[in-house]
């Protein structure tokens, strides 16, 4: 029988995707916050959540404008990662600080940031208030690819993007590739 510590409930999950979300709205500049906590949950349509605090200034954007970008950083945005998860958009302007391009989306007012290798853009389908955060459901409207980070069928490639995660308090890149889906039918 293997060892294995025993835990209270917790957010144990890990590694996770860290991600940027931009969001803008009238009244408000335009913003950039860190999550953890953001996935996908539908292929058809496709639709993915992310969960943040209602006291969080991107709460405020995102609610009022029901619409925000998924940017998937790499290891050359990493400082601005973790800089956007720990400072408020009350208190600066993350793309200025920064000096991050916010680009037009083609679906959403809500900026891409363009050094981002992927961007996801983003409408509000449900709040789901779940206690401490709330779950922003989004169908996916439009997504943009780096052409560095693609493979020879414009994938998204995790190795050349450089993309990162997080894991109980610290950021990884994502590492070295070990097989495709479905390799155990062979």
């Amino acid at each position: 029988m293997v060892n294995k510590n025993i835990r209270k409930p917790g957010t144990t999950l890990s590694p996770l995707p860290v991600v940027m979300v931009s969001s803008a709205a009238e009244g408000y500049r335009q913003n950039i916050i860190t999550l953890a906590w953001a996935g996908t949950v539908c292929s058809d349509p496709p639709m993915v959540s992310i969960s943040i605090r209602p006291g969080r200034y991107s709460h405020e954007i995102i609610s009022k404008s029901k619409e925000f970008v998924i940017n998937v950083p790499n290891k050359e945005l990493l400082k601005a990662t973790d800089y956007c998860g720990v400072t408020s958009g009350r208190e600066v302007n993350k793309f200025e600080f920064l000096s991050l391009t916010p680009e037009a989306g083609k679906e959403v007012k809500a900026p891409l940031i363009a050094e981002a290798p992927l961007n996801i853009e983003c409408k509000v389908k449900e709040i789901i208030p779940l206690g401490s955060h709330d779950l922003f459901l989004g169908e996916v409207a439009q997504v943009h690819i780096n052409s560095t980070a693609t493979t020879s069928k414009s994938v998204f490639d995790l190795e050349k993007s450089q993309a990162i995660v997080y894991g109980n308090g610290v950021y990884y890149q994502v590492g070295e590739y070990l097989d495709v889906y479905g390799h155990s039918q062979r």
